[in-house]
């Protein structure tokens, strides 16, 4: 049996409990697990420094 994973709303869903979300949780120290709440069971996994390079280059205004 594996660990239950506890998955954290992105602040920027909005409130309620819409299925316009994206989930983040930590698998493991070294691996996290991204999913859309309209399909959670499709899931993508990836590392920390990952998912904080997208971040930043989010939150720059990067270009896509």
């Amino acid at each position: 049996m594996g660990t239950q994973l506890i998955w954290q709303k992105s602040s920027y869903s909005g409130g309620g409990d819409g299925n316009a979300c994206v989930e983040l949780a930590a698998a493991t120290p070294a691996n996290l697990h991204l999913r859309e709440s309209e399909q959670p069971d499709t899931r993508l996994t990836t590392t920390p420094l990952a998912v904080a390079r997208l971040l930043h280059h989010i939150r720059s205004g990067g270009d896509a």
